[in-house]
């Protein structure tokens, strides 16, 4: 069977069983006698199995196999949850994430075999069980392999216990002069999935007839309560050796006892049962019968793992998961019905005396794609807990490596951003926690001495602001010490003694922002490798956002990341210098100001403004675009004042054209030198207005 078209959702569901996982092995951890959280966690492995076998990737399939194990004596109370057993299945745990990045890069789950970890989980279950449950093991395998061989002399097929349904149908078939076949299958014992074998020999058998009885029923091989060998009797007219080749060919099937059923066979079969059966049971025995079967049709091979008790978690099927090229290609149709309603403006606009049809159908197209623009963003929207629930895994590994005591406290995981954003932040934030586990939390002796509680506690926080999504990541460690990293900054040479007692607290904090510019005194794989937070002020940047911090010596830091909703559509206010179009985005603009030039100050032979207590320095984009030069000399400017965090900028433009929703169409290698354009929009007109990037103004 061909599997490859089911891999995007084989590797869809590993993720979510992964992270099921994941969380519960957390839970385990500090309630081990929780039983709700063991069945959760069996039922992941267990699914996480037999999705890796039915894709046909073993090696998978085999690590998933022996945790189950592990599960499943630690649900029969013959294990005990201990420390040592969770870092075992979290390392499993990131094996199994590694086949399935491999099988998202190459289709394949590579070479690994994990050897070493699956001896290292069987080693512990042994140790666990402990001796004797093995030699008890050994002595029932004895016994099943004497009983197997005691009947070795008459085939299965030939003394199996009809019931009474199943002998009618038997009965009525030989007497029709029909011929029936008995077959009985045995599975390889090491082979993992035996319903699964078991159907593919339904699916061969079918081919050449109808299969009449099945011991045991259907239902029992789908919920895999026999051992390795199943039987069937089909009427057919096929040849026994062309019957035998196709059952034997179905892959993990070690042998298959083969013969016609004859009626002296039967009769002495029927010996054994009783003849004298009530007509109401005869009824209910022939209702219960199981109907022919047959593979279901090709399915997610996820099915059987989703057909799980209510946890009262949402419903899988109130959920649709939708390819993003596809919402991609819904919202550049949305992209493009708006640049037709702007055309439409536009030409409204030039009609000398306007057309009220005309102006009515704008109105209605404008509702329409307002609302079409709303649906598509809510399309888009994704929770940001799909990035922050693997979190606090990580931060309760680092507590383990860096000896300190610490928990994370997450609050706001159903905030909702852009798929795009979502996609994105994730290095960024964790980057931060890092930091924060790092740097910030300090030791359980160096804590007690200052009087804190023992174990450090990490905070991150998520919420919606406007059309901004602000994330927050808090912890109550040692803070900044802004005096060691005022000195790292002048043995740096990146500013000079005589001016560091200028520099403000915010100024100093700064510099942690600016390019390899570490405070870590060793370089280590938890956070730093000399590289400092520039790598998350410029991941964040990139998306239209911006990174604040705050902090207190020996209290803690607090690192507020602000985010757009979206990076698709935004509303924005149009401006022109020298006769060229732009476009600000409306969520980065404070006011608008109309200044008179003698208004206009130097600090440091720089323009700035007064403006209600605030001194905002002036950026005059003619001189930063390079645009044409203008001999005129007005006597007032208009200023659009910006902001980021606490910072404003006011940036001078020669006209103000309105506000207008616009379509952001990314310029890629085009002007990539240029930093201060994030983008490009399509005008009603055609043009083209080039959008301002204005945290890179700052």
């Amino acid at each position: 069977m061909d599997v490859s078209q089911y891999l995007d959702v084989f590797i869809d569901e590993s993720n979510e069983h992964i992270q099921a996982l994941s969380d519960n092995i957390m839970i385990l951890e500090k309630e081990p006698e929780n039983t709700d959280t063991i069945n959760e966690i069996f039922r992941a492995a267990h699914s996480l199995k037999g999705m890796a076998g039915t894709m046909g990737f073993k090696k998978m399939q085999h690590l998933t196999h022996d945790m189950e194990n592990v599960f499943q004596e630690i649900r029969n109370g013959n294990v005990k949850v201990t420390s040592e057993l969770i870092d075992i299945l979290f390392d499993c745990l990131d094996a199994i994430e590694a086949y399935v990045d491999t099988i998202k890069n190459t289709s394949g789950e590579g070479d690994e075999d994990n050897a070493v970890l699956i001896k290292k989980l069987n080693d512990f279950l042994d140790k666990a069980m402990g001796k004797t449950t093995q030699e008890d093991q050994a002595q029932e395998e004895k016994l099943e392999e004497k009983t197997e061989n005691s009947s070795e002399d008459t085939p299965h097929y030939a003394h199996i216990n009809l019931s009474e349904s199943d002998k009618v149908k038997v009965v009525d078939s030989l007497g029709a002069g029909n011929t029936i076949v008995g077959i009985t299958v045995h599975i390889n014992k090491d082979c993992l999935l035996k319903a699964a074998r078991a159907f593919l020999v339904y699916k061969a058998v079918e081919e050449f007839g109808e299969i009449i009885v099945y011991d045991p029923s259907s239902q029992d091989v789908e919920d895999e309560k026999f051992d390795f060998d199943f039987t069937v009797l089909v009427q057919t007219d096929a040849k026994i050796e062309d019957i035998k080749a196709a059952v034997e060919n179905v892959s993990e099937i070690d042998s298959c006892d083969i013969g016609q059923v004859t009626k002296e066979m039967y009769h002495e079969v029927s010996q054994s049962e009783p003849e004298k059966t009530s007509e109401p049971a005869k009824a209910e025995a022939k209702e219960e019968a199981p109907a022919k079967k047959t593979l279901p049709e090709k399915k997610s091979p996820s099915k059987k793992g989703k057909a799980q008790p209510k946890t009262g978690k949402p419903v899988t099927a109130r959920t649709v998961r939708v390819d993003i090229e596809k919402l991609d290609d819904l919202m550049n149709q949305v992209s493009e019905l708006i640049i037709a309603k702007n055309t439409l403006v536009s030409r409204a606009n030039q009609l000398e005396n306007g057309s009220v049809n005309l102006t009515e159908q704008i109105e209605y197209l404008e509702r329409i794609t307002t609302n079409l623009h709303e649906s598509v963003m809510k399309v888009r929207m994704v929770p940001i807990e799909s990035v922050v629930n693997k979190f606090p895994r990580m931060i309760r590994d680092l507590s383990r490596r860096l000896n300190k005591p610490m928990e994370l406290i997450m609050s706001g995981e159903d905030t909702e951003l852009d798929r795009t954003v979502v996609d994105q932040i994730g290095d960024p934030l964790q980057h931060l926690l890092r930091n924060s586990a790092d740097h910030g939390i300090e030791d359980a002796e160096t804590r007690k001495k200052l009087g804190k509680p023992e174990t450090g506690k990490i905070w991150l926080t998520a919420y919606q602001e406007g059309n901004n999504v602000i994330i927050k990541v808090k912890d109550d460690g040692a803070g900044i010490d802004t005096d060691a990293v005022l000195q790292k900054a002048i043995d740096r040479g990146i500013v000079k003694e005589e001016d560091a007692e200028k520099l403000t607290k915010k100024d100093i904090i700064n510099f942690l922002f600016m390019p390899s510019f570490s405070m870590s005194k060793v370089i280590t794989d938890i956070s730093g490798r000399g590289v400092g937070l520039d790598v998350v002020k410029s991941n964040v940047e990139q998306l239209g956002g911006d990174v604040e911090v705050e902090s207190e010596k020996d209290v803690g830091s607090t690192f507020t990341v602000r985010l757009p909703l979206t990076l698709a559509i935004i509303q924005a206010l149009m401006v022109e210098v020298k006769k060229e179009k732009y476009a600000i985005a409306l969520a980065s603009i404070q006011n608008i100001e109309y200044i008179p030039v003698t208004d206009i100050k130097y600090v440091q032979a720089k323009e700035v403004i007064y403006l209600r207590g605030n001194v905002i320095p002036l950026i005059r984009l003619d001189n930063i675009l390079d645009c044409a030069t203008d001999d005129s000399n007005p006597e007032n400017i208009t200023v659009v004042v910006v902001k980021k965090g606490d910072n404003f900028v006011g940036i001078v433009v020669d006209n103000l054209i309105g506000q207008q929703e616009i379509v952001i169409k990314s310029l890629g290698k085009v002007i990539e030198d240029n930093k201060y354009i994030s983008g490009a929009t399509i005008l009603g007109d055609g043009e083209v207005a080039l959008i301002l990037d204005t945290n890179s103004l700052f």
